[in-house]
């Protein structure tokens, strides 16, 4: 019998068809559904050779313990919070993501959150398909030359920030250090950056380390003007916190591609016009996605042959 290539995510039917035809040594094996990933582990655990997985969804040190010729687990995008990479890398089973995929597809979703909170543009069009004119409401603020606070200016932060200049807007960020050759104004403190910034946007990673990052003192900070734009990670914003600043008026708005409720929306903040939401989509688009397909194959070729992954964690 062929090892097995476990794919733990939702792929499209063209995607299961490259990846069959790109790896004919191996059986080709999907299961996107979480809760039967323990049945389908268990009837072919032992012949899995690789897994593709997302980051949300991971892959925990059970999982890998019940695949004992597993010998590579890579996420499809760049996150890959909920992979347990220590316990892998102690096993020696390789892992890798796909790392710069899909950077500019989020930075473009992410100004257009930026856009519609600010804007209040959901609302409006709720509004005016109710007969409301523009003279009955209040006048909602520009984004042009406001301040621009990036939580984590990695790859993706960078590729935001970069598009944000097109609009003038003076841009900050907080890291656990400063960017060497970067000009962007650097804030050591998250506090001094939400009060400095018009708009916090948070690109950090997920995880342990950043969970609640973003809690109700930094909403504060941010203040009664403020938006916030998370397109990282649901884990970074205590959302029963931002859901509590909103209703008080303690922070304008806020466009959200990720929540903590994942794949179920945000019942805190779903009466809240105040809040855009997406489902998770901010790297999703046909371009992103088959570059992200095609960098597993890369990663999974190389492997395979004995040479360095394209995009190693």
């Amino acid at each position: 019998m062929k090892p097995v290539l476990l794919a733990l995510n939702h792929l499209s039917p063209a995607h299961l068809d490259q990846l069959a035809r790109a790896f004919p040594m191996l059986e080709l094996v999907n299961q996107p559904d979480v809760t039967k990933w323990h049945a389908t582990i268990a009837a072919v655990g032992e012949r899995v050779q690789a897994v593709l997985t997302l980051g949300s969804s991971g892959l925990s040190a059970a999982h890998m313990q019940a695949m004992p010729a597993l010998t590579l687990v890579c996420a499809l995008g760049v996150g890959y919070e909920n992979i347990d990479v220590a316990h892998a890398h102690a096993q020696g089973i390789a892992v890798g993501n796909g790392a710069g995929t899909n950077d500019e597809c989020v930075a473009d979703h992410a100004m257009g959150l930026m856009l519609a909170s600010m804007r209040g543009i959901v609302r409006l069009d709720g509004l005016t398909r109710a007969g409301v004119w523009r003279t009955a409401l209040p006048i909602p603020p520009h984004v042009s030359h406001k301040r621009l606070g990036i939580v984590g200016l990695g790859t993706i932060g960078a590729r935001i920030a970069q598009r944000a200049l097109g609009f003038e807007m003076e841009v900050g960020y907080h890291n656990r250090r400063a960017r060497e050759g970067v000009a962007y104004r650097y804030f050591d403190d998250l506090l001094a950056l939400a009060t400095w910034a018009d708009v916090l946007l948070v690109a950090i990673p997920g995880g342990a380390e950043t969970r609640h990052l973003v809690n109700a003192q930094v909403l504060d900070a941010l203040g009664p003007n403020g938006h916030l734009v998370n397109i990282a990670r649901g884990s970074v914003v205590d959302t029963a916190a931002l859901a509590a600043a909103i209703r008080a008026g303690r922070i304008a708005g806020a466009g959200l591609d990720v929540y903590e409720s994942e794949p179920l929306p945000p019942a805190e903040l779903l009466d809240l016009d105040a809040v855009v939401l997406t489902p998770h989509v901010g790297g999703w688009s046909p371009e992103a996605v088959q570059a992200s397909v095609d960098r597993f194959v890369a990663n999974l070729r190389c492997h395979l042959e004995g040479r360095p992954l394209v995009s190693p964690v």
